[in-house]
Formats: C-alpha cells, sequence, structure tokens
C-alpha cells in the first residue's frame, strides 16, 4: 500500500485528522537517520522501507481516535514505534520514551536533538526503574501479553488514565475483562485501548 514516502505522505494525509506542518519533513529525517544507524546499530527488524513506512503509518493512526492528552509515556520504545513518531505528531503532547537498550536509547536521544523535539524525553532504563509518575496516556508496541504491560504501567497510572497497546489478532483473547476497553482495527493492526470513559 506504501511503498515509498509519497506514498505514506498519500496515506497519512486520509487519516481523519491534522498533523503538525513539520511532520512530513521530521518523518523523512527520521527515515534518514534510522536507514543510517540501522546499517551499523541494528535498532529494528524493520530494514526496507516499505516495512518502515507500515511502522510509521501504524504508529500514528492511534491520533485519528485519541483524546487529547498533556503526558505520554511510551514503554519498550525501541527504534521509535509508536513512541517517537506520536511525539512529532502531537507537539503538544510531553513525551517520555522508555528504552532500556543502551543503542537504541542513543539513536532517540539523537533524534530528539536532530529534529528539536522539546516535548521529547528519553529514559535509559527498564519501565520496573522508573520513579512513579502518573501519565495521562500509557502505550506500548511490545510484544509482551496485555496482563504484563498492565502489570508494568501500574505505578504510571491511575482511575482516568488510558492505555494503548499496538496488539495483532490475540488481542481478543488478552482483552482486560475487568476494565473498559473497545479495539480499533485496521487492515493489519488491533489497537487495544482501554479506560475509564472511552
Amino acid at each position: 500500500m506504501m511503498e515509498n514516502f509519497s506514498n505514506l505522505k498519500a496515506a497519512l494525509l486520509e487519516l481523519d485528522t491534522a498533523l503538525p506542518e513539520n511532520f512530513f519533513y521530521n518523518i523523512q529525517k527520521y527515515k534518514e537517520r534510522l536507514s543510517q544507524w540501522n546499517k551499523i546499530h541494528n535498532l529494528t527488524g524493520a530494514r526496507d522501507e516499505k516495512t518502515i513506512d507500515a511502522f510509521i503509518y501504524d504508529s500514528i493512526y492511534p491520533i485519528t481516535f485519541l483524546p487529547k492528552v498533556k503526558n505520554l509515556l511510551d514503554i519498550g520504545t525501541g527504534a521509535g514505534f509508536p513512541g517517537l513518531i506520536l511525539a512529532m505528531g502531537l507537539p503538544d503532547t510531553k513525551v517520555t520514551l522508555v528504552e532500556p537498550l543502551a543503542k537504541r536509547a542513543s539513536f532517540l536521544q539523537f533524534i530528539k536533538a536532530d529534529l528539536g523535539l522539546d516535548n521529547v524525553t528519553v529514559v535509559q532504563k527498564r519501565v520496573e526503574e522508573m520513579p512513579s509518575e502518573i501519565f495521562e496516556l500509557v502505550t506500548s508496541r511490545a510484544v509482551i501479553e496485555t496482563k504484563m504491560l498492565l502489570e508494568l504501567s501500574k505505578n504510571f497510572r491511575d482511575e482516568h488514565s488510558k492505555l494503548l497497546f499496538y496488539k495483532g489478532e490475540r488481542v481478543y483473547d488478552e482483552a482486560p475483562n475487568e476494565l473498559n476497553y473497545k479495539i480499533i482495527k485496521t487492515q493489519k493492526r488491533h489497537y487495544l485501548l482501554i479506560g475509564e470513559e472511552i
């Protein structure tokens, strides 16, 4: 569907939301940097442009249905999906990216400086080692189960916080019956949105 940047841009422009003016410039720079770093540091398994474009689209799509939030915590950001991409699309939201691997955290820090992303904080730690702080939204594209993500995020949310987990088809087996949630489905992704009043 999105074989190069112009296709990615066209697909993103079709989304039912307004993206910041500098979003496409930042995405293009990010893709160039990711390609350079990935050759040396192996930051992500996404090697070709088509896969990276799909990851970017995947990451930003939730801004079409998310409520406005002041701050966001992304657990296990890796090379930037979804937290860094969301930060580019939500300049008024303070985004904390938690990534324990040094090479990935260094890359995130570099992109933050290179693109002047003032709304981004990079924390090179396991999320369990972070001091408790409440966020309005907690996101993760990690492959770990929803139950484990709920456990990992418990010190960073209260009864008003929302959780957004990027999942595959197994989401239906993992949905937390004790919490309010809804599943937003696209062609290749299931987004699990958990929160009090969805």
